[in-house]
């Protein structure tokens, strides 16, 4: 039934999402943050956005990069958690006790375990412990920062950029609520063996004891992760992760005018992620989505499947109200080898985009004959022409 209700058609252009300026929600929510971005992880639904890529300070959510550095040196094998590092009187002076910031007490000149200092980061948000870190492994932390901004790249969050292991106000620092997001979503799905350590509730260092930063923890919502921070100007900011009833739902959140409403609007988000949605599959594992005209070929049009099958988390009070669209650069020239990405499925529901699917194809389509392939290059040119004749007169004057 679903899927009759959904609207395919083949679109002969480069799909452009559309703008993010305006919040982008079922009708009827609405947050206060300044900037906001949930999805559902198992299907990858965007449930809430709101200037998802606006940029903004990461504050202490730059942490989280700092630890999937070391997330990853850990499982590349580079380092181990017992790994040390010494104590610089840069790392001590900046981030540790004279700095009266968030800190682990590591003492002067001694001499740290990875793991330790994972913990340091991860429960208590330390700024020293970042600094021993970055230090350790990239011998300053300005080489480290800059590593940072290189992963950030990989991990597609663009305009990223961090000028620090910390997050301590340094002009240059910048991430986006959207990004974020795709950061926690590395380090839960990437890093399992060590993601846990955002949800230990207290830890112990230098004698002095100091319980998880994060407000979320045992609230019944199933969160496990994963920080918090606040930029002078620019308010006060979160990324949370929580899992319950079998899904997961990661949310970042900037712009907050309060420690005490950032809080309130985070569990606010995610109860109403938990409670107003459900999992509705579309298409099967394998299902012929729809086609892709194709030039040159020994038959004109080419099958488009999903790998693995294919569902969206859909408001329960208005689970109908689907569309869907088959996004393709135009034209697919033969030959077309099997399995191939080709396009991209886009979902949206009330105007919003819910849900991107990259699309392959079904079978391969070998180049057709020079009768038509000539034929096919005429048809090209004339529909060329009516496209560029179309975009010219849609321009605005």
């Amino acid at each position: 039934m679903l899927k009759r209700l959904l609207r395919l058609c083949a679109c002969l252009l480069p799909f452009a999402s559309p703008s993010s300026a305006a919040e982008t929600a079922p009708a009827g929510f609405v947050t206060k943050a300044a900037q906001a971005y949930m999805i559902e992880a198992t299907t990858g639904t965007v449930l809430l956005a709101k200037n998802e890529e606006q940029s903004f300070s990461p504050a202490s959510l730059a942490k989280l990069m700092t630890m999937d550095l070391v997330f990853g040196s850990l499982k590349k094998g580079e380092i181990t958690l017992d790994t040390e590092y010494p104590v610089s009187e840069y790392a001590w002076r900046t981030g540790g006790a004279p700095s009266r910031t968030a800190t682990m007490f590591a003492a002067l000149k001694s001499r740290i375990r990875v793991e330790d200092l994972i913990k340091g980061v991860a429960i208590q948000g330390a700024n020293d412990g970042c600094i021993i870190l970055a230090e350790g492994m990239s011998g300053t932390e300005s080489n480290f920062a800059a590593a940072m901004t290189r992963r950030a790249e990989v991990l597609g969050m663009p305009k990223t950029v961090f000028g620090n292991s910390t997050g301590l106000p340094d002009g240059r620092s910048k991430v986006s609520a959207r990004g974020l997001v795709r950061l926690a979503i590395d380090l839960q799905q990437s890093y399992p063996e060590y993601y846990h350590y955002f949800a230990q509730p207290d830890f112990e260092w230098n004698k002095i004891f100091q319980r998880n930063r994060n407000p979320l923890l045992g609230l019944g919502l199933g969160a496990d992760g994963l920080a918090t921070g606040f930029a002078e100007g620019e308010g006060y900011s979160i990324v949370a992760s929580a899992e319950r009833d079998g899904k997961r739902l990661f949310l970042a959140l900037g712009g907050i005018g309060s420690d005490k409403e950032r809080t309130e609007e985070a569990k606010r988000i995610l109860e109403w992620g938990q409670t107003a949605f459900e999992d509705r599959q579309l298409f099967s594992d394998e299902e012929i989505v729809g086609a892709a005209s194709v030039y040159g070929g020994r038959a004109g049009k080419v099958d488009l499947v999903a790998k693995g099958a294919v569902s969206v988390y859909i408001p329960v009070s208005n689970p109908d109200r689907l569309s869907a669209r088959i996004v393709y650069r135009w034209p697919l020239m033969a030959p077309i080898a099997a399995d191939a990405e080709a396009g991209t499925l886009v979902i949206s529901a009330g105007g919003r985009v819910l849900r991107e699917v990259p699309l392959y194809t079904a079978h391969g389509v070998e180049q057709g004959s020079l009768t038509s392939r000539a034929v096919d290059a005429l048809l090209e040119l004339g529909e060329s022409l009516f496209f560029s004749w179309f975009w010219d007169k849609a321009e605005p004057t």
